[in-house]
């Protein structure tokens, strides 16, 4: 089992940057892959980046490659996402999970976060 708590979200400006965290809960959080997903109003949940157990590979969806960057540090149980350059199309619920492959698919996470809000005025 494990539990992930988001936070980090908020208001921010076109072209500004926010840090997303992922607290988990547990001691096997090294075990598994990390994901960031996002849903905004109207829309489905799509995939934003993963990261596998060790965080030496990184994944990205197309929209955020070479803005936002993932990252974890398994000794605090956390996972991180750096948002900069931020565009009003990147408003939503942003929600972290855990599985066992760094996957753009939403079946391969077994646990999800509640969600953190982030919206990016024009």
């Amino acid at each position: 089992q494990v539990h992930l708590v988001e936070s980090g979200g908020g208001l921010v400006q076109a072209g500004g940057s926010l840090r997303l965290s992922c607290a988990a809960s547990g001691r096997t959080f090294s075990s598994w892959a990390m994901g960031w997903f996002r849903q905004a109003p109207g829309k489905e949940r799509e995939f934003v980046a993963g990261i596998i157990r060790s965080g030496g590979i990184t994944t990205y969806a197309d929209s955020v490659k070479g803005r936002f960057t993932i990252s974890r540090d398994n000794a605090k149980n956390t996972v991180n996402l750096q948002m900069n350059s931020l565009k009003p199309e990147d408003t939503a619920v942003y929600y972290c999970a855990a599985g066992q492959y760094a996957s753009s698919r939403q079946n391969d996470y077994n646990y999800w976060g509640q969600g953190t809000q982030v919206t990016v005025s024009s």
